[in-house]
């Protein structure tokens, strides 16, 4: 990597090309990540056309767009011929629309329409992933002529163990595993080698169809529209990218921030900076009701500056209690283990997961302060250790149900959101006690 950054560095592009003719495709990927944009294409715009292509077809779809930018129109058009068409429909939707039209255009009749259909799903959806390259067979066709319509058609089309089945009219009957045909009498009808094949429609949400299949443990899935005719299929790889970016999204959005989703440092600055501007400014809006709290306090505190002392366990706690009930019900939410009807029941569950917790902290800071302060002090903190852990449980447990009720990302209602709410609610039940108690 050095080698190649001194070549690019120097401007000796002579050098930096051989350098990149030595690579694997999984280097070269690794080596235009650590760029900026515009070194990027320009050592992109070095690669040969074959080795090009490899590259740019497993790159992200926003990094392809920059990419895309920095070519010739030519070979824009020669490239994106040559990628998949769930690849192609993710790539136009990064580009402004005017581009992607001119680039529509500039494909053959057939890459066309596939790529068409697929912009025509939402781009959450499984039909927008589904690959249409794949090879089926019909029911009244024998082992034999399926073998050689797999031979025949394998260097166009990608394939799996299982080979689709359908009628004339593309609706899926069942699958045919390869393993199958081999063994098989080559008379014999593939109507019956059938057996089921997993199968989810356009519409389905493609990460839900990405777990099915990956728990399942199926190699492929069909993806149909709602007619139940066979428009694409979900290979196993492609399920696992989709599980995978929908974790970084996921792992993002708790961390208050929205993904990038290319590498970081081709990430420029302003994306860089409205990624993380809009929790921030949520926030600092939500802050305010601690101010708002504290102030309302304030006498409170004056009379006793020893409650003072404490305000930092107390936030800490509960803001640490609430995420990680959220981070666990996100989770939950996420595999299918919980769905927003089973709210109730959550709710009751982080009740008592709350209490117990706050019991055993709430017996050991009261020993803990007993041994320092008062015994009303003491009292103040067990009791709201005690409350305070039940309440944040609960908040924390909810709001990921909540947000997926109104359709908004379960993870954006964890961490910063649930610190937040919390940290105002917990010294309200702090101070409140401390009233009480201490008068």
């Amino acid at each position: 990597m050095r080698a190649l950054h001194a070549a690019l560095k120097d401007e000796n592009l002579g050098a930096l090309a051989a350098q990149l003719r030595q690579l694997e495709p999984a280097a070269i990927i690794e080596y235009l990540d650590t760029l900026t944009l515009s070194e990027a294409a320009i050592a992109f715009r070095l690669l040969d056309k074959p080795r090009a292509l490899r590259v740019f077809e497993k790159l992200d779809a926003p990094l392809q767009a920059d990419l895309i930018k920095g070519l010739q129109q030519d070979a824009v058009a020669e490239t994106l011929a040559g990628i998949e068409a769930t690849e192609r429909a993710a790539l136009l939707d990064e580009l402004p629309a005017t581009v992607a039209s001119t680039l529509l255009q500039a494909l053959d009749s057939t890459s066309r329409e596939e790529t068409r259909v697929l912009l025509g799903y939402s781009a959450a959806s499984t039909g927008r992933f589904a690959s249409t390259h794949y090879i089926k067979t019909y029911p009244e066709l024998t082992a034999e002529q399926t073998l050689e319509r797999v031979r025949r058609r394998l260097s166009e089309r990608s394939t799996a163990n299982l080979v689709p089945v359908v009628d004339h009219e593309r609706r899926l009957l069942g699958g045919v595993e390869l393993s199958q045909l081999v063994a098989a009498d080559p008379q014999t009808l593939i109507g019956d080698l059938l057996s089921p094949m997993f199968s989810a429609t356009v519409e389905d949400p493609a990460v839900q169809t990405a777990r099915r299949l990956v728990n399942r443990q199926r190699e492929i899935g069909a993806v149909l529209d709602q007619e139940g005719k066979l428009v694409g299929v979900l290979h196993w790889a492609q399920a696992l990218e989709i599980l995978e970016d929908a974790d970084e999204a996921r792992t993002a959005r708790t961390a208050g921030s929205e993904p990038l989703n290319r590498p970081y440092l081709s990430t420029p600055i302003g994306s860089m900076v409205r990624s993380r501007i809009l929790w921030l400014l949520v926030l600092a809006v939500g802050a305010t009701l601690t101010v708002q709290v504290l102030s309302s306090f304030e006498e409170t505190l004056e009379s006793m500056v020893v409650l003072s002392l404490f305000i930092p366990l107390i936030v800490g706690i509960g803001g640490n209690t609430g995420n990680q009930a959220a981070t666990t019900v996100t989770r939950a939410l996420a595999m299918g283990e919980v769905r927003i009807s089973d709210i109730g029941r959550v709710l009751l569950r982080e009740v008592r997961v709350g209490f117990v917790l706050g019991l055993s902290l709430g017996v050991l800071g009261f020993l803990m302060t007993l041994l320092i302060f008062d015994e009303p002090v003491a009292w103040v903190i067990g009791l709201t250790l005690m409350a305070l852990c039940t309440v944040a449980a609960s908040v924390g447990g909810i709001m990921p149900i909540i947000g997926k009720s109104i359709k908004a990302d379960p993870a954006v209602f964890s961490n910063p959101f649930i610190s937040t709410f919390v940290d105002a609610a917990g010294l309200v039940v702090y101070l409140s006690i401390a009233v009480l108690i201490l008068g």
